[in-house]
Order: structure tokens, then sequence, then C-alpha cells
């Protein structure tokens, strides 16, 4: 079997299964509890949330842990709308974020704010003189990721962030789901208030995440009921699950130096050999995109049929994002690239973990021209 679908979620590391075994079994009291093991339970929770905050050099009561990305996405954005409407209710975001964010961005919209949502280029980057120019004296919020799970385009959030310097009452919420692992963070240094990431994209567990909110920063909870997590999402914690979530960002973050050189070649290899194959066109920019993503369309190719075509061959890919893909819609990223219809519902998505192999690169091309061929056979 060839996994090339990472950026849906990754292959949990045993040693993370393992680790949540043990805590499941053997300290499994609640954290909220005065027994003994509830005492067990809440200083293994302490444990987790100062080991990711030391590993994303924040403070650990910067960190709060979430049922993962989407959750994460949503307390950002509408907390921080809620908390702040009287002072404005303007947000800036971008055409090509991830669906939690868009829809959270829709349902604000219902409820009388404002969403300014910048175009992007054809490499499906976001201009930051946009940003500077959609700035106004009622926006609260700026809500942009670091890398698109599509196309795997890497935002300027640098400099955006320098920009929002010079407004200090703006909060700057970055979806890093994707970055995790593969780019730095840099959350002080690009003055990021608000950032989200998700455990299952770094060989954690589905349903574990993290949402960092910058030291002095208020949002609204969207979820009430017990206090934890400092007021800010109520609900008895998933300790075994937080535990787990930090040995996997600690291995993953060991792993990446080597691991992110490796999968720049196994994606070399793949762009290289697919432009080869007749029909072709790879979306993902050559600069400026993170190494584990590549996005192509196949000519002709309906990417619902193409991707049944690969499962039979045991090769495992993707349409968009993994959140939308049984959508059957049309890409949202390619299309506010300025790609065609045609060639947007022909898109496949490639996405690598540090276990992937150039091996494995080589086996799945010759897979996809095979299918290729194959499909184009039954079309005539």
């Amino acid at each position: 079997m060839i996994y090339f679908d990472n950026s849906a979620t990754t292959r949990p590391y045993k040693e993370v299964l393992d680790s949540f075994l043990t805590v499941s079994t053997e300290y499994y009291g609640n954290p909220s509890s005065l027994h003994s093991m509830g005492g067990q339970a809440e200083k293994l929770l302490t444990q987790a949330r100062e080991q990711v905050a030391k590993l994303l050099k924040v403070k650990p009561f910067e960190i709060y842990f979430t049922s993962g990305g989407t959750e994460s996405n949503n307390t950002a954005i509408k907390g921080a709308a809620y908390m702040n409407r009287n002072r404005g209710q303007h947000i800036i975001t971008t055409s090509v974020e991830h669906a939690s964010v868009l829809a959270a961005m829709e349902q604000l919209n219902d409820e009388g704010f404002e969403i300014t949502y910048l175009p992007v280029d054809q490499d499906g980057r976001v201009s930051t003189a946009d940003v500077a120019k959609s700035i106004r004296k009622d926006t609260i919020l700026v809500s942009i990721m670091q890398v698109n799970n599509e196309v795997g385009t890497i935002q300027p959030i640098s400099e955006i962030g320098q920009i929002l310097k010079k407004y200090p009452s703006i909060l700057f919420h970055v979806d890093a789901v994707q970055a995790i692992g593969k780019l730095p963070l840099a959350l002080y240094q690009n003055r990021v208030d608000l950032c989200s990431v998700s455990a299952h994209k770094f060989h954690g567990l589905k349903g574990t995440g993290v949402l960092f909110i910058r030291e002095g920063v208020r949002l609204s909870p969207l979820l009430a009921g017990g206090n934890q997590e400092r007021r800010m999402r109520s609900g008895t914690e998933n300790v075994a699950g937080f535990v787990a979530l930090a040995k996997a960002l600690r291995m993953t973050l060991e792993k990446s130096e080597t691991g992110t050189k490796k999968i720049k070649k196994i994606q070399t290899i793949l762009r290289e050999e697919l432009q080869e194959i007749e029909g072709v066109k790879i979306h993902t920019p050559i600069e400026g995109a993170a190494i584990h993503i590549l996005n192509f369309s196949l000519e002709g190719m309906k990417s619902e049929v193409f991707i049944h075509a690969l499962e039979q061959e045991n090769v495992f890919v993707s349409t968009t994002s993994a959140c939308s893909s049984k959508m059957k819609t049309l890409s949202k990223t390619l299309l506010a690239m300025g790609v065609s219809e045609n060639l947007a519902d022909s898109s496949i998505r490639i996405s690598l973990s540090f276990d992937n192999t150039e091996e494995e690169a080589k086996a799945a091309v010759t897979v996809i021209k095979k299918c290729a061929d194959q499909l184009r056979k039954v079309m005539k």
C-alpha cells in the first residue's frame, strides 16, 4: 500500500498509541476530581501542556487543548468576534481558507459581521498590500492560514504580522494545521495572537488539537459548563489524547529537519515524473509552497474516477481537503487561482509524510501512468 493522503490524516506513531493506552488504562481519573486519581490525571495534563508550550516556544497558560483544527478555528474566530463586536464587526480572511474557517465566517456574516474575502494570485497566495488596504477602523480580526491544505501554498504570515504590529487592537489568527512540523511557527515573532493545530496531522490521534491564545487576548467561550481549560473550553479533558498529542508533536519536531529534506526529494521525483505525463497540469507552485503537498490535474479525467482507479492499485490520494471531498464540489482554492472548472474537476492532491519513501513515489507514478492510459482507452 502507498499512502499519499497525509494532509487528510496521518498514521499515529506506535509510541503515541502506547502512551494513549497507558494513560487510558492506568491514569483514567477525571482531572477535575479531588481524589488522588484525579490528581494524577491533572498532573499528566499539566505536563502535556508544558511540553507542548516548550515545543511551540510559548507559555504553558497560552496553550488550550481542543478536539482539533475545526474547534480551534471556530473558537478563535467566533470567540474573537463575539468578544470584540462592540469595537467593530469587520473581519479579514482569504478566499482559500479551510472549510472550518470559511463556514465560521459565513455564520458570522449571517449574524451581522462584515467579512472581507481577499483574492489570491495564480499561485494561491494573498497579497500583503491587499491585507493592508483592507484594514478599517472597525476591523477586529485577520484570519489567514499558513499553508493551504489543497495546493500547499505558503502565505506571507510574517509580512502580515509586521503590518498588524501597527494595529495592536486587531487580532491575528493563523490556521497552522498543515504547517506544523513542516515550517516553523514563530508565533511571537510573527505577531500571532491565535493559532490552530490538529494532532492527527502530525501522527497524533484524531479528536485532539491545540489553540494557542496569546497572553492578554480574551475570547468569548463557545462551550459552557465545568470551566475546564481555564473557562475557555468546558468539558472533561481527554487526558490520554492530550498526552499522546504532546508525544506526537515532540517526535514530529525531532524528525523535522531530516524528514523535510527527505520529503523534498520525494516531491521533486513526483513533480518531474508527473510533468512527463500527457495532459498533466501541476497547480502547486515550485517556489513558496510546502514540500509535502503536490496538487495536479489530469486533463479530461474526473478526479473521483481516477482516485478510485488508483485505489484499486493500492495507491491512496485525495481530491480537495478531506472535509470537502465527499461534497463533490469544485475546489474553491483552484478556482480562486484562476484554474478552469474542467481542470479543477480533475484535480488530485498527493500529500506526504516523513514515513514515505522515494521508492513509493516512483511506484506511484508508474501506477498513475498505467491508470491514465487505461482510462483514456475506455473514454475513447
